[in-house]
């Protein structure tokens, strides 16, 4: 069967967007592939119709659970039965069910620590796969050196001469990134399709501001006149509670999301959201990738991302329906201290590197740096990966050498937002392409009739409700 009638029998599209068609004769001609895809483009498509066309199992590592869940749910409304998330929500005997008949799905989504169980690995290696897929895959370049070592661990899987082609998918990745993927998945001679990264329809704002006592004033106002839906990008937990009980306090439907709530709570504010229950999500940088939510207007970063990469796949997420949607980006002076200090706090030092060394001579458990405190999960999980792989010195320099660059990063966001040319256009060149077309409404620079495009909020407020608002703006501005 074409696979046009393919398209048409299984998701009732008539026509391919653009990328998509070429991405999937590529896979079906048995090659590796990346395909940097902007958000909104059908990415997933890119694996979904050759299940099909092969008529084999497809494998997907996907980064995050509710990712999956949405996935999963995708796939489920095009009536696909034959799908499996294979991750940590299933209880023992569910797990034990799906590897025994792990063959009967079509579609199998799994994380990369799940990947690597040997349990897993084994009953994967007995089955004939169609394909692999790596989605998210600049998640390799941005976690798997210094946050989820797992990421690394899977190319390690993937080195064997019989596999089946593997797609690498993101929206956005320099050309660092795809040197990274490139090698840790080991892919032979990939396809590779770049789309242009722009977003025409996100319009870029950018507000300078003097303090954070002005942000919170300034957010509390915006909020106010304008609708979502939306999602305020914060540094951390505690202030992401801070403006969500703010937002509630004024009458906004609003939820905080971030990793202290467990994986299932973070499901159920990610479905609110999704069935538009929810107005706005106030959530640190762990909300949002891959979130299947069309209609977003608004996403406001209270702060400066950590990288240029996080502020081009959070902004990502809003307008994915084609109509209008508001970026704007908060800055005061001495954001990018905090940034840095942000971005390597859960770097092991070389005093770090030494203790590790010293524990093990001593016939000790280097674990134990891990339970006094001394270091967090994700820097143990880290420094433990790599002090197994390279000499003692040389771990040293990988972690100097990985603080630097997350400098270099923090800089280079600086001056994007200090920047007087079109923001759209240094976006875009970040990432070795060029503008096509500035739109109406461009940036900040450029020019922006905000009235133009912002939503505004139609429900009246009472003397009583905002009084009450004003007392909570003058606690949350005391808090911080």
């Amino acid at each position: 069967m074409e696979l046009d009638q393919l398209l048409h029998k299984h998701f009732g599209y008539t026509t391919f967007r653009p990328g998509q068609k070429e991405v999937i004769e590529a896979i079906l001609q048995r090659n590796d592939v990346i395909a940097l895809l902007p958000t909104g483009m059908g990415k997933s498509l890119c694996y979904q119709l050759p299940a099909y066309a092969l008529q084999k199992s497809v494998l997907i590592v996907s980064p995050l659970l509710s990712l999956m869940q949405d996935q999963v749910e995708e796939l489920k409304r095009f009536g696909e039965k034959r799908v499996v998330a294979l991750n940590s929500f299933l209880a023992p005997t569910e797990k034990r069910y799906v590897l025994h008949f792990l063959e009967q799905y079509r579609f199998i989504f799994t994380s990369p620590e799940m990947l690597l169980q040997q349990q897993v690995q084994e009953r994967l290696t007995q089955m004939e796969l169609g394909l692999i897929v790596v989605d998210e895959a600049h998640c390799i370049s941005q976690w798997g050196f210094d946050f989820r070592p797992d990421y690394l661990r899977i190319g390690e899987w993937f080195a064997k001469d019989n596999r089946p082609p593997i797609l690498a998918l993101s929206a956005t990745a320099t050309s660092k990134v795809v040197q990274d993927i490139r090698e840790t998945l080991s892919l032979q001679t990939p396809f590779e399709f770049m789309y242009n990264v722009d977003r025409p329809n996100i319009h870029l704002g950018r507000v300078l501001l003097e303090n954070r006592a002005e942000k919170a004033n300034w957010l509390m106002q915006h909020m106010k006149a304008t609708a979502g839906p939306g999602i305020l990008y914060v540094s951390s937990r505690k202030r992401a509670q801070q403006y969500c009980d703010a937002f509630l306090q004024m009458g906004i439907r609003t939820a905080a999301y971030h990793a202290g709530y467990g994986a299932e709570d973070r499901q159920f504010i990610q479905q609110q959201f999704i069935d538009d229950e929810l107005e706005w999500i106030v959530a640190t940088n762990a909300f949002g990738m891959g979130i299947n939510k069309p209609n977003i207007r608004q996403v406001i970063h209270e702060t400066m991302p950590a990288n240029i990469a996080n502020y081009m796949q959070e902004i990502g997420r809003a307008g994915r329906d084609g109509q209008s949607a508001l970026a704007i980006l908060l800055y005061c002076e001495g954001d990018e201290e905090l940034a840095k200090f942000v971005v390597t706090g859960d770097l092991p030092t070389a005093g770090h590197v030494d203790r590790y060394q010293e524990l093990l001579a001593q016939q000790g458990q280097p674990v134990s740096m891990l339970k006094n405190g001394e270091l967090s999960e994700t820097a143990f999980r880290v420094l433990d990966y790599w002090v197994q792989r390279e000499s003692t010195e040389q771990v040293k320099a990988r972690f100097n050498h990985l603080a630097l660059e997350k400098y270099r990063a923090v800089d280079d966001m600086h001056k994007l937002i200090q920047t007087k040319d079109c923001i759209r256009e240094q976006l875009v060149e970040y990432f070795g392409q060029k503008l096509q077309k500035r739109p109406e409404n461009c940036c900040e620079n450029c020019g922006i009739h905000y009235d133009k495009i912002k939503k505004v909020r139609l429900q009246e407020e009472k003397k009583s409700e905002m009084a009450s608002w004003e007392r909570r703006l003058q606690q949350l501005l005391i808090g911080m």
